[in-house]
């Protein structure tokens, strides 16, 4: 398989993954306000990705879920989890390549 169909093919998985998200948390409501299922259904989704890939995945305006987080005083953080240990991994190898100054 070529790289650009494999490139294609995880596209393609990603987004029906990110469409059963969406239709899961569209099927929590009842079409006319959003419930409780569907806000904690949300904030836990604000855990694992973050705010804006959240945001992204449910086609919900950031600005109500940032609302959702100040109501139920839930702290979010800047970046999601695993963004840290990449950085702290980047910064490793920077710091091998620039020791062979390269």
């Amino acid at each position: 398989m070529s790289n650009r169909k494999t490139i294609e093919l995880i596209l393609t998985t990603q987004e029906m993954f990110y469409d059963d998200m969406r239709l899961h948390f569209k099927g929590l409501g009842d079409g006319r306000c959003y419930t409780s299922q569907q806000i904690e259904y949300a904030i836990e989704k604000i855990d694992e990705y973050g705010i804006r890939a959240t945001s992204r995945i449910l086609q919900l305006p950031r600005r109500t879920l940032q609302r959702w987080c100040r109501k139920y005083n839930i702290a979010v953080r800047r970046c999601p989890y695993w963004v840290y240990e990449w950085a702290k991994r980047r910064r490793k190898k920077r710091e091998f390549w620039a020791r062979r100054r390269y």
